[in-house]
């Protein structure tokens, strides 16, 4: 039996299409915190601005950093983000394990590769952004990734998304600079743990594990004269 060029071309293109990219991502362990109170609609979450800082303060604005997503289906996949966010990495004794990172999410920014998804986006079907236009994540704990060496560390932290507060732990990469503090991670989450159930249609159902990227690079506050 004799195949085509054509065929095997576009039979590999629909593998990669179908390729699951969540499938080679660390995996968030999530969790109910014991002082898990989700927030009603139009309830404001607890903000970045209510976080008191110890040590140093260092700013996370839009202009350094970057918060992504990827979702996928079984016909392919659609990258995204937010554009505004604000927040701190507290630098205290000049490590990360004595310190903490807080963020304020504003889920009416969103944006896809896709208009249609990105409108979609803000509806009861996924972050409800009306109802909950803001999410937010603080760290309660940072310890070193000793396996994977330095600079290798373990975040958890409680994050608050469409009302639902949930403790979540994932790997990230963290350096410090004189006047920085630089966080990287890559990791999956399971969107159903927040609420977001929406299956998608009948025949190209949306995979629950959604891949969420941080690249935050926050400067030192100058202190107020």
């Amino acid at each position: 039996m004799k195949i085509s060029l054509s065929a095997v071309v576009l039979f590999s293109a629909f593998l990669f299409s179908c390729a699951d990219p969540a499938a080679n991502k660390p995996k968030a362990q999530t969790s109910v915190p014991s002082n898990a109170v989700d927030v009603p609609a139009g309830v404001p979450a607890e903000k970045v601005s209510d976080f008191k800082t110890r040590g140093t303060a260092h700013a996370i604005t839009p202009e350094l950093s970057k918060v992504e997503f990827t979702g996928s289906k079984v016909t392919g996949k659609h990258d995204g983000g937010f554009k505004n966010f604000t927040g701190v990495i507290d630098l205290v004794g000049n490590k990360p394990e004595t310190s903490k990172v807080a963020i304020d999410i504003d889920t009416t920014s969103v944006f896809t590769d896709a208009e249609g998804l990105t409108k979609h986006l803000l509806t009861p079907d996924f972050f409800a952004a009306e109802q909950f236009p803001l999410a937010t994540f603080i760290s309660t704990k940072i310890e070193p990734d000793t396996p994977k060496g330095p600079g290798n560390f373990i975040i958890t932290g409680d994050l608050n998304l469409r009302g639902v507060k949930r403790t979540i732990t994932f790997p990230a990469v963290i350096t410090l600079t004189p006047n920085s503090v630089i966080a990287k991670a890559e990791f999956s989450v399971n969107r159903k743990d927040f609420g977001i159930a929406y299956a998608g249609k009948a025949d190209d159902l949306i995979r629950d594990d959604v891949v969420l990227r941080f690249e935050l690079t926050a400067r030192k506050k100058e202190p107020v004269k």
